[in-house]
């Protein structure tokens, strides 16, 4: 227990000391590639994920006065990345 405990937290240490490189340049041939066949497809399940959370988190949501910001969070963030972001482009997915 002791000993994966240990292991977890290093993990995450190291992790978190890594520097955000890429692989490639925005708009690049392989850019491209990688968007269209990974990127685009899990951003859709994000975006498909996101709206029946947010239809479940609605009543909640909409108590607390935080029906927009949910609503950004769950369906349009990822809805913009999956269909307003231009293709290869992957700076903007951390906005």
């Amino acid at each position: 227990m002791r000993r994966s405990l240990i292991l977890l937290l290093s993990g995450i240490f190291l992790a978190a000391c890594t520097p955000n490189t890429r692989a490639f340049d925005d708009g690049s041939y392989e850019a491209v590639a990688a968007d269209v066949i990974v990127i685009r497809p899990l951003c859709f399940v994000a975006t498909v994920v996101g709206s029946a959370l947010f239809v479940v988190s609605a009543p909640v949501a909409a108590i607390s006065g935080s029906t927009g910001k949910t609503a950004d969070a769950l369906v349009g963030r990822p809805g913009r990345a999956t269909f307003t972001r231009p293709m290869g482009e992957f700076s903007t997915l951390g906005d």
